[in-house]
């Protein structure tokens, strides 16, 4: 015998209110966490000190560091992969640290929700 009245899925009105009051939320709390994170700086180094890289919360380099000693113009290769390592490097700990911050939020949830966010 098929049921009478009743919401598909046994969800009730308020419930379904207090889940969109919370995604709302959420929503906002991931907005101004980003907003937060794009306002700090990450800084790397490679070659024990030699090549140093600041970037700020957007991954772009905000400065640039190379040690005079390092500046061999028969091996320019060596410098170039001592930026790289310290560009990439800075660029990770961002990505780390924005995803223990969002993480925080969503509860681990992959960034929100399906990508509802």
């Amino acid at each position: 015998m098929a049921k009478r009245g009743g919401y598909p899925g046994g969800m009730m009105p308020g419930n379904m209110n207090n889940l969109m009051k919370q995604a709302q939320k959420m929503q906002r709390q991931m907005e101004e966490t980003q907003a937060e994170l794009e306002e700090k700086e990450y800084e790397a180094s490679s070659g024990g000190g030699v090549v140093k890289v600041k970037i700020n919360g957007q991954k772009v380099i905000t400065e640039l560091t190379i040690a005079e000693e390092v500046v061999d113009p028969d091996d320019i290769e060596m410098l170039q992969d001592l930026i790289m390592a310290a560009v990439n490097e800075a660029i990770r700990i961002q990505a780390d640290d924005e995803k223990a911050q969002l993480g925080k939020i969503t509860g681990g949830m992959g960034g929100g929700l399906g990508g509802l966010f």
